[in-house]
């Protein structure tokens, strides 16, 4: 599709990225920082962010192995961690081949890995579910798991890795019972260990340890559910751009859009953007949900439809078809969208649609 058949795209900031990446690292200087790119990088484009990163990051996190081997085939040698690990014993072949990083979190991957024959020693990450209760095994379980693996002639590097449930909630208590569990699992053995997300890197030094894995914060958002400082100075990464398509006067009392939730209370001039939950932007969004329009703030009116969204233009008679129309960005904040539609900036980011084109810009 011709990216400027349509007036919507998500410009990518790489120097934000690349900024933000500096800030987790600063966050923790004694650890190594692998970049989270899982969901195509949160919806930001995988290979562009990987290559943006790739002269000073210390390695790629993603969630499966098709995610790792796009990255090996667009030139990312790096070290690249599979978090979820392999999905059927064939594929610990192409874990070889492409001389990736595996957790192991489950007896079935422990066992094709002990089963497996590759040509070098794979390196191994054993899950500890410390608390969160996804994936992982019992701290009591790790003794055992990591004699396994230590003992097995094609394992080489062995690592221990967890995930916070609230280290977005600094303070909390279940945080140190995780990492008090996490370190009983150990048994004071001396074990390369990673356990910091975005929210650990930039407020829990106890745990940052060998290997941090930023995440959402890569992409300028906080990750923190309340205000935070240390969230201050990062950069956001993504800005959803339209433009106004239509535009028309209203008179009070009039409804507006599917099922007629917004009702005119005063004549009410209206813009139509080209947008829709289609390409992402949240269905569920209200009345008055932060938009700017040729850089003036403005609201949400009418319910999101598939394609299209209505924006209340009245007091800006100057504005008309072809204005810039601001989703999220510098002047939106994401999270200020995503709470208001009763959701978190991650599921916007990676719920952008195949038609937005991505544009990365500061290559």
């Amino acid at each position: 599709m011709n990216a400027s058949s349509r007036p919507l795209h998500a410009r990518i900031h790489l120097d934000a990225i690349r900024h933000n990446y500096r800030i987790a690292k600063a966050s923790a200087p004694s650890s190594r920082a692998l970049a989270v790119v899982k969901a195509n990088a949160y919806g930001h484009g995988a290979i562009e962010v990987a290559r943006a990163l790739a002269p000073e990051a210390d390695g790629f996190a993603v969630a499966c192995l098709e995610e790792a081997l796009e990255l090996r085939e667009s030139g990312i040698r790096d070290r690249i961690l599979l978090l979820e690990g392999v999905f059927a014993p064939d594929e610990l072949a192409q874990v070889d081949a492409a001389e990736l990083t595996m957790v192991v979190h489950c007896r079935e991957q422990l066992d094709w890995v002990l089963a497996a024959r590759p040509e070098r020693p794979l390196r191994c990450w054993i899950k500890v579910d410390s608390g969160m209760h996804r994936v992982g095994f019992a701290p009591g379980d790790f003794g055992a798991i990591h004699a396994a693996l230590g003992a097995c002639a094609h394992v080489g590097e062995l690592g221990a890795i967890t995930h916070f449930a609230r280290a977005d909630e600094p303070g909390h208590p279940f945080i140190q019972r995780q990492l008090a569990d996490f370190d009983r699992a150990l048994g004071g053995k001396a074990v390369m260990s990673s356990l910091s997300n975005s929210a650990a890197v930039l407020s829990l030094p106890r745990a940052h340890r060998d290997w941090t894995r930023p995440g959402i914060m890569l992409y300028g958002i906080s990750p923190f559910v309340a205000s935070h400082p240390a969230a201050a100075e990062l950069r956001p990464a993504m800005t959803l751009e339209s433009a106004i398509i239509a535009v028309r006067d209203l008179a009070p009392g009039e409804p507006l859009g599917y099922g007629g939730r917004f009702v005119c209370d005063r004549p009410t001039r209206v813009g139509v953007a080209a947008v829709g939950y289609a390409d992402g932007y949240p269905r569920h969004a209200p009345d008055g949900t932060p938009l700017a329009v040729a850089g003036r703030p403005t609201r949400l009116i009418g319910r999101v439809s598939m394609d299209m969204i209505m924006l209340d233009l009245t007091g800006m008679e100057d504005v008309g078809l072809g204005a810039p129309v601001q989703l999220w960005g510098d002047r939106v904040p994401a999270a200020e969208v995503a709470q208001a539609a009763g959701t978190i900036a991650y599921e916007l980011f990676t719920g952008i649609g195949r038609r937005v084109p991505l544009i990365h810009e500061g290559v």
